[in-house]
Formats: structure tokens, sequence, C-alpha cells
């Protein structure tokens, strides 16, 4: 599990010390999956990049090259890695 490998399929978009982000990131590392950290603008009306992406300015928000899937808020994102990396649990 890396969070700088910049050819890692998923690129997570995340805060320093936000909860929501850090669910991501355990959910990330429970299943050893490679993914680039991109650390967002902490003031909401900045992360302009983040809302080109997935259409909110909310974060996290993850980028998947495997499947082309692109989401926003931590329970979706939890229940789609639970669903595609996490095989029959």
């Amino acid at each position: 599990m890396s969070d700088s490998d910049d050819t890692a399929p998923i690129t997570l978009y995340r805060l320093q010390a936000c909860p929501f982000c850090e669910r991501v990131v355990r959910k990330l590392a429970d299943y050893d999956i490679d993914y680039t950290s991109r650390f967002v603008e902490p003031m909401h009306s900045d992360r302009n990049a983040v809302k080109r992406l997935s259409g909110a300015r909310t974060v996290p928000a993850i980028v998947d090259d495997n499947t082309g899937v692109t989401m926003s808020e931590s329970g979706n994102i939890v229940e789609y890695l639970d669903k595609t990396y996490g095989g029959a649990e």
C-alpha cells in the first residue's frame, strides 16, 4: 500500500486530518490497494479540481482508473471498495 505512487490506479482527493478521508485511507490499507493522495485546498470554495472530477467540492473523492469510476462521500467510497476489491466477504 502506498499513498505516493503516481502510477497507482486510484487517486484519493483528501484533506489533512479529515476523519472521513481517513476512513477511506483505512479501507484502502485493508485491501492493500496502491493509491495516490492528492491533498486539496482547505477552503471548500477553492476545491475546483475536485469539483471538475466529481461534480462536488466535497472530500474524500476517488478516481479509479481500473474501473473508470469517480465518486465522493466516504460511505459510498467504502461500499464501492468493498464490492470492487473486497472479494467474497
